[in-house]
């Protein structure tokens, strides 16, 4: 099953009594990174598979959503390596733009210092120092975790050889006029001073208020509703649609604009909604993206009435006032005018915030530089529907659709000093010169570069191609790439994937960044909700790694990992990891301690038990299940039947039922000890990518093996047996009917019972001793006397259950139970039986009162069971 070319040394079946999480992990993970095993050679004659870590920002730190994607690449690495492919798990991390320049901008702020008091060299300077003392320790955290990186490979976004790849894609998509400089609306932060992505404004209900406002006089007048009054200084038109009735005798006349001295157009344009509000809507193509769209289709202009604070630049009265202290204010002189004609408040509606300081996101209009998106986002659109790149879970594709055919241009640059700055140069006389980073920028006199650096996803982008050498022709370029799979969060599908994917196509020749893209969801709280400083639910995994291990942290994620949707994860859950990652060290302890071994060959099928033959066929298919899962990025569906296999099949049947077997000795021993010995060999194995850390230290001293990362995955040999499996299928009914009467019958779980066991000509036969070891039944004895019988599985067991209970208390517990069921039977039975409440019940209420009648029929036949099964009194 396993062609483990390792070197071995003599294993010893010496463990300490109890797993230490905390003494394991940190040294056993330095020497994995000392011996080099996640280094990718390029030379390497073997398969590659290559993941890109999505690089964290350096000033992050490792947040639940980190791990769970991290333990996602590093079990798909992990394996793949032991598959025998020369495997390169891709680190580094992000300059990330605005959040660093925040980071630093409150240290200086701290010594009364502001960016300015340095200048931008000098501040540049000051950030790369912070990256140097405190940035990054993400890294050492990510090496908490296990992941397998290949550390010596380790890239950041602003290097020099990033650094080169940025400039030359600009240059490159300069050159072939698909980057342009023009004014359009920008998503502008007030606080940072930038323009910010999509990406990095989020979205929440705010308290504000609808104001509906009096444009014009008499009969040429309308009403217009607006939540930013104070953005009605720039209004340039109102707007209506040309069908409109209402208003088809105000289109192209002149109305007064209320407060100012000004009168504005009614234009008649097909985006307004006549069956929204009044059916007009004022018009400030400088404040808004959808009015600057109207604005130029009806040649407005553009008045902007704010600084780039947010201050009112215009109009006596509320010149200089922040944009709500206008709001009121404008409010209030409209009120006074009677120009207000109602008012709504509070009126609750979506607001864009900054990301970084929750900033209120203003519209702005704004010079910046663009990329037209078009035939990149088509080419990127066509890699799916041609089949080049695989989306994964199938049905994410649609929203991949929605987004890449729909593509507006691409803000790229931003108001920061810290960043890639945007490698155009201006002359005296209007020269505008792109410069590659093989070119000399032009000097002289009024020559000057532009002081805008690039958003951060524009770096990260070329990330699958530029962390290999782009635009070198390197070996690790033409060895790595395409990435084999892209792990990430669907929340960035439309972002860093879209743009990964239009900058592959575009710089590699036409060939994709990676073949697959494998989506998960995002981690959430155990009761399915977003994890959030404001609702106190966020969980450090570092603290969940110092209580529990790493292991129990990485496999409660594995085990939540369905694909493209959200992870439910709580404290109890990493619990029971840890207690499953405990259990596989007791178990294996005691399996060392009892024969269990890996010398030698497997021994013949027909040397073997049928508890032996049985678990080797389950084995095997556990091997091949496993795989499939793998191969389809099932991770919670392979945790499930790992963990199923080696707690319940292994641990509690196979060990269980091959103790008897372990206690007498002999060559059977040896034979059961060899074949448990195969099998913790391929478990280990199978649960390594998974839990790397327990399954390292109990491989490595089972076979005395170097290492489980360089270990051959198993194979599935094909051996099966079902008429072993279908045998020890009845052994298992037995023990688990004997064992719930028991429990019925109030018996302890240790607590001896005299017994018969009538097996003779079953199956079960050979398995007596181990039927009476698991479920505590004694010899017949002298006196016995068979006060309860069970037919099951085609033999009788017959209990002696006489000194055992109080027959004559239980008799009374249980007519107790049995009178609540009927009475509960009859209760349901009575309102099923209603036509008048079944005419008027809803169907849930009905469904849960069949469900009632169906657990009450249950309850009652188990109950009269129990009590024909009690001796008599």
């Amino acid at each position: 099953m396993t062609e483990n070319t390792q070197q071995q040394t003599a294993p010893t079946t010496e463990l300490p009594t109890q797993y230490a999480p905390a003494e394991v992990e940190g040294p056993l993970y330095e020497r994995w990174v000392e011996r080099g095993y996640f280094e990718a050679d390029a030379k390497s004659e073997k398969p590659p598979y290559t993941i890109v870590i999505p690089p964290p920002n350096v000033t992050g730190s490792l947040h639940l959503g980190h791990a769970f994607e991290h333990t996602l690449i590093d079990a798909l690495t992990r394996r793949k390596r032991m598959q025998g492919f020369e495997t390169l798990w891709q680190p580094g991390m992000d300059h990330a733009g605005i959040a660093t320049q925040n980071v630093v901008e409150r240290e200086l702020a701290k010594e009364g210092k502001s960016r300015h008091d340095l200048g931008r060299e000098a501040f540049v300077e000051r950030v790369w120092q912070w990256k140097a003392e405190s940035g990054g320790q993400i890294s050492g955290q990510m090496k908490r975790l296990g992941d397998g990186v290949a550390w010596s490979r380790e890239r950041f976004t602003m290097d020099e050889g990033l650094s080169q790849a940025v400039q030359t894609i600009f240059k490159k998509l300069y050159d072939d006029e698909l980057i342009y400089r023009a004014e359009r609306i920008i998503n502008w932060c007030p606080r940072c001073l930038t323009a910010i992505s999509d990406i990095e404004v989020e979205y929440q209900d705010d308290d504000g208020e609808l104001v509906s406002i009096r444009y014009g006089e008499g009969d040429e007048s309308l009403v217009v509703a607006t939540t930013r009054a104070e953005t009605m200084l720039g209004d340039t038109a109102v707007a209506v649609h040309p069908d409109d009735e209402r208003y088809k005798h105000l289109v192209g006349k002149q109305i007064k604009l209320p407060l100012t001295d000004r009168t504005i157009p009614v234009v008649a344009d097909t985006h307004v909604d006549p069956e929204f509000g009044t059916g007009a809507v004022k018009v400030t193509p400088a404040h808004d993206p959808n009015d600057f769209e109207i604005g130029q289709r009806h040649n407005l202009p553009n008045l902007a009435v704010m600084d780039e604070r947010a201050v009112i630049t215009v109009h006596g009265p509320f010149q200089g006032l922040d944009r709500l202290e206008a709001r009121s204010a404008i409010v209030a002189a409209l009120r006074a005018e009677g120009r207000i004609v109602a008012e709504k408040r509070p009126y609750v509606h979506s607001v864009g915030h900054c990301s970084r300081c929750k900033t209120t996101i203003e519209p702005r209009l704004s010079m910046q530089w663009w990329v037209k998106v078009g035939p990149l986002a088509q080419a990127a659109g066509d890699a799916v529907r041609d089949g080049k790149v695989k989306i994964h879970p199938q049905e994410m594709e649609k929203r991949y659709f929605d987004w890449v055919d729909n593509l507006h241009d691409w803000c790229i640059s931003r108001q920061l000093w810290w960043g890639h700055r945007i490698p155009v140069w201006y002359g005296p006389n209007g020269e505008v010169v792109c410069v590659g980073p093989d070119e000399q920028p032009p000097t002289g006199e009024g020559w000057h570069q532009d002081t805008d650096v690039l958003d951060t996803w524009f770096s990260s982008g070329l990330w699958p191609f530029s962390t290999l050498g782009w635009p070198e022709r390197t070996e690790s370029l033409e060895k790595f790439y395409p990435n084999s799979v892209l792990v990430t969060g669907y929340d960035i599908l439309f972002f860093w994937v879209a743009r990964m994917m239009m900058f592959g196509l575009y710089a590699m020749d036409g060939t994709p960044p990676f073949h697959t893209i494998a989506l998960h969801g995002m981690v959430r709280d155990q009761n399915g909700k977003k994890m959030s400083k404001s609702f106190g639910n966020v969980v450090n995994p570092l603290d969940w790694m110092d209580e529990y291990g790493s292991d129990a942290v990485r496999f409660t994620l594995a085990n939540g990992a369905n694909p493209g949707v959200d992870v439910p994860i709580g404290e109890d859950w990493v619990k029971a990891s840890r207690n499953f990652a405990n259990k596989i060290w007791n178990a294996t302890r005691f399996a060392l301690m009892n024969g269990a071994t890996v010398e030698g060959p497997l021994p013949d099928a027909s040397q073997m038990s049928a508890t032996d033959r049985w678990i080797l066929s389950r084995l095997n298919k556990t091997v091949a299940e496993v795989d499939a899962f793998y191969d389809d990025y099932q991770f919670a569906k392979l945790a499930d039947a790992l963990y199923h296999f080696a707690w319940d099949e292994v641990f509690d049947w196979y060990v269980e039922l091959s103790k008897t077997t372990f206690f007498a000795g002999g060559e059977q021993a040896k034979v059961s000890g060899r074949v448990l010995g195969e099998v913790l060999d391929v478990m280990l194995r199978l649960l390594h990518p998974i839990v790397p850390f327990v399954t390292e230290t109990l491989w490595t001293t089972l076979t005395g093996g170097e290492s489980l990362v360089i270990a051959d995955w198993p194979k599935d040999s094909g051996f099966r047996d079902e008429a072993a499996e279908q045998e020890i299928e009845l052994v298992q009914k037995v023990v688990t009917e004997v064992r719930r009467f028991r429990s019925d019958q109030g018996l302890q779980p240790g607590q001896k019972v005299p017994a018969r066991l009538d097996v003779t000509g079953t199956a079960l036969a050979p398995h007596e001793a181990a039927i009476r070891q698991l479920l505590r039944l004694q010899p017949e004895g002298e006196g016995f006397s068979a006060t309860a019988s069970l037919p099951v599985a085609g033999a009788t067991v017959a209990l002696d259950l006489s000194g055992t209970i109080d027959v004559a208390a239980e008799r009374k517990r249980l007519a107790k139970d049995l009178a609540a069921a009927e009475q509960e039977k009859a209760q349901a039975n009575g309102k099923l039986g209603n036509e008048a409440f079944l005419a008027k019940a809803p169907d849930n209420v009905v469904d849960k009162i069949r469900t009632r009648l169906a657990k009450a029929d249950e309850d009652i036949a188990r109950i009269e069971a129990q009590l024909a099964n009690l001796p008599q009194a």
